[in-house]
């Protein structure tokens, strides 16, 4: 009888959380700086010839799942994202997915929040075809803005991360030159749809 009705609390909790459950959809414009302290100056140098830092441009594709409400308005869940940027005939792709934390400390209309992801990173020199994929992270928060129901307006997403990015080094034609990884800054904006 006990284990009966544990089961029904248990349901009734599940289906709670589930009705309150939160997706939200996004597309978005990217601009990531990647840095480095060392200059690569073989033939497959990710940031070109001699260059520590490079803007690439780019879309950021993702959604994110909140499972979670507290009744002080703070969602937790997850979030996943793919992203496609270049700059100087030089491409980065990246497929992350991790934590997400939003707060509501207003009533309306802003809600801030915080990823924590981890996931793979892949990049391809300007002068070649030759691709490197090695584990990227990234820290990222930012602010959305509720202009309807289902609409919010992405006021600002900043993220830093690392990424060890092809080099010559990496494809063994770099001679004795190591290259650490790049750091990463990105910034982004747009819209997210959310049900």
């Amino acid at each position: 009888m006990k284990l009966r009705y544990l089961a029904t609390v248990v349901i009734l909790a599940l289906t709670t959380v589930a009705a309150h459950a939160q997706v939200g959809l996004y597309i978005n414009p990217i601009a990531t700086n990647v840095g480095n302290s060392t200059q690569d100056t073989g033939p497959f140098a990710f940031l070109g010839p001699n260059t520590t830092s490079r803007l690439f441009w780019g879309v950021n594709l993702g959604g994110y799942y909140d499972f979670f409400h507290a009744a002080n308005g703070v969602t937790a869940g997850f979030d996943i994202r793919q992203s496609d940027l270049h700059a100087n005939n030089a491409s980065l792709k990246d497929f992350l997915t991790g934590v997400r934390v939003s707060v509501k400390p207003f009533a309306r209309p802003f809600k801030p929040y915080f990823m924590a992801e981890v996931g793979a990173g892949s990049t391809k020199s300007p002068g070649s075809q030759v691709s490197v994929k090695k584990v990227d992270f990234r820290f990222t928060g930012g602010i959305d803005y509720t202009l309807q129901r289902h609409l919010d307006f992405r006021a600002i997403e900043v993220g830093y991360g690392t990424l060890k990015t092809i080099s010559s080094a990496t494809v063994g034609a770099g001679g004795t030159i190591v290259i650490p990884a790049s750091t990463m800054i990105t910034v982004s904006s747009g819209f997210v749809v959310h049900f």
